[in-house]
Order: C-alpha cells, then sequence, then structure tokens
C-alpha cells in the first residue's frame, strides 16, 4: 500500500477514517473518454462516496480555448470551487470512477491554482465499492465557501516554451500516451491530428506507473518505470499527452517521488499534432 500523504495520494483506509472532518471536502471528478460510453454526473447521481460533490471538468475548463478543457482562469475556478463549497482551509480528496485517472487532472488543477491541500484517492470509487465502504445518492447540503486561488505558472507550459524545450533539449518531455500513438503506429482520435510525437520525447504510458487495480505504484517502481522510459530525473520535466488528462498522472507520479521539478504541457497533442509547422517524430526515438 503507498504511503499516505494528504498533499498528493491517500488510501481508502485513510478517506475511511477521515470521513467525518468537518474540513475535509470531497469531489468526484470522473471524466471518461468519449467512445466509454458512460456518463459520469448520471454515475454520481446513483452512486458516490457520502459528502462527495461532482465537479465537471468541461465546465471547469477555459471556455475561451478551442482546446479540450484546458486550464481555466484562476477567477473561474474560484467561482466554480466556491459553488461546490469548497473553500480555504479544506483538505481535498478527488476520486474518479476508473481507479485513478482523471482525478489526477483535477489534482493538478489545485496545485496549479495554489491549492497544496489536495490528495488522490489511490484506486478511486472501485476500489472503496470493491472494499465495501458506503456510497450514497443522496445530494451533499452545501454552503459557499471563500476561496482565493494565485497561478503558479510554472507548473504549466505553453506551445512556444515546450517548442523551445524540444529544440534546447534541456529539459525531458514525457509523453503520457500509449506506445502505438506515441510511435505514430494509429490514428489520433481527435480529427485533424498528426501522428507521432514531440521531438526528444520520451514515452511512459500513463498506465505504466499504475498497478492492475487503478492504484498507484509505490515510489521505487515508480522511479523504475522512469528510469526504464529513459527518463533523466536529474532534468526538470514536461508532461504531456493527448489533451492534458493522463498528463497529469505522470506529474502525480513524479510529485510522490519528490521530483518537484515538474510543468504540464496543457495543450498537449491536441495543440502540436495540428499545427503544421512544429515537427512530428515517428518511430520509437
Amino acid at each position: 500500500m503507498s504511503q499516505d500523504d494528504p498533499h498528493t495520494l491517500v488510501s481508502t483506509d485513510w478517506l475511511a477514517r477521515h470521513l467525518s472532518d468537518p474540513d475535509l471536502r470531497i469531489l468526484d471528478g470522473s471524466w471518461y473518454l468519449p467512445d466509454a460510453g458512460r456518463d459520469p454526473r448520471a454515475e454520481y447521481d446513483v452512486a458516490h462516496i457520502p459528502g462527495a460533490r461532482f465537479a465537471d471538468l468541461s465546465d471547469l475548463s477555459d471556455s475561451r480555448s478551442d482546446l479540450p478543457h484546458m486550464a481555466p482562469p484562476p477567477e473561474k475556478f474560484m467561482s466554480r470551487m466556491r459553488a461546490l463549497g469548497v473553500g480555504d482551509g479544506h483538505q481535498v480528496v478527488i476520486y474518479d470512477g476508473l481507479g485513478l485517472f482523471s482525478a489526477a487532472r483535477f489534482w493538478w488543477l489545485f496545485r496549479l491554482m495554489g491549492k497544496t491541500d489536495v490528495a488522490v484517492l489511490d484506486g478511486g470509487l472501485p476500489k472503496w465499492r470493491a472494499e465495501g465502504h458506503p456510497v450514497d445518492d443522496l445530494p451533499p447540503a452545501i454552503r459557499d465557501r471563500h476561496m482565493t486561488a494565485r497561478k503558479q505558472n510554472q507548473l504549466v507550459r505553453d506551445v512556444t516554451q515546450v517548442a523551445a524545450a524540444a529544440k534546447l533539449g534541456d529539459h525531458e518531455i514525457v509523453d503520457a500516451r500509449g506506445a502505438s500513438r506515441f510511435r505514430g503506429d494509429d490514428p489520433e482520435p481527435r480529427q485533424g491530428l498528426r501522428a507521432g510525437h514531440i521531438p526528444g520525447s520520451k514515452n511512459l504510458p500513463f498506465r505504466a506507473v499504475l498497478n492492475d487495480d487503478g492504484t498507484m505504484r509505490g515510489t521505487d517502481d515508480l522511479r523504475a518505470a522512469f528510469a526504464q522510459a529513459g527518463v533523466d530525473l536529474g532534468r526538470p520535466v514536461i508532461t504531456t499527452c493527448g489533451s492534458g488528462v493522463t498528463a497529469a498522472i505522470l506529474s502525480l507520479a513524479l510529485e510522490r517521488i519528490g521530483h518537484g521539478d515538474h510543468a504540464l504541457y496543457d495543450g498537449s497533442w491536441a495543440e502540436w499534432g495540428m499545427y503544421s509547422d512544429l515537427a512530428v517524430v515517428t518511430g520509437d526515438r
């Protein structure tokens, strides 16, 4: 079992012990790829961890951007969190319906907004239910709470910064997509995107940092996974993926092993793959 850390990852046992804490706020951050055929809000309405509030990833995004679920401005983040009754001084725990998937994106969003008292539930709702912990179908009582946010610009990279990092080779760019997409063997699910990867980037599919039950691997195994992917952890790291969701799983893994010098490329391949003037590499390297 991974060591509980309320700033990164907590176990189902930890959450069960703290479920009645007055300053605990639980968020259901479930989000699924369109081809999954699942409705996260409908599933939340049927069964969720007691007291959990539903956080909509599509709503908690920058509506001004044509790219999928880009990080919102701090003002929008604060507004949405206040409406969910999440404020300053709260310990936040986020889970999802796949074990450990979209919850990591919410964790990164909180960190981006300067909030560090936030953790992902290791194994998420599937593990919680498999262990016989209670679920509920009742909406929680919510009172608006004051929240402040201050964007931590060092945790995010834009396309210009990533292009410079790729050219200079002074960062490790780590891609969380599956190997076949990284190599360019499979077409991208988002229409109009080229296949391949950012020059100089390394491939560490997000599933390689997870166990079969959707929990995150231990710290020794995480270090080994990055090493096997050829990632030099002596350098700063930029994580990327298809649209900025699974990249956050790698960001969480880096934080777990104490590698704090990391940032996420928010546009990810949804942005890089559509610009014909940006170089694309196919194959393993």
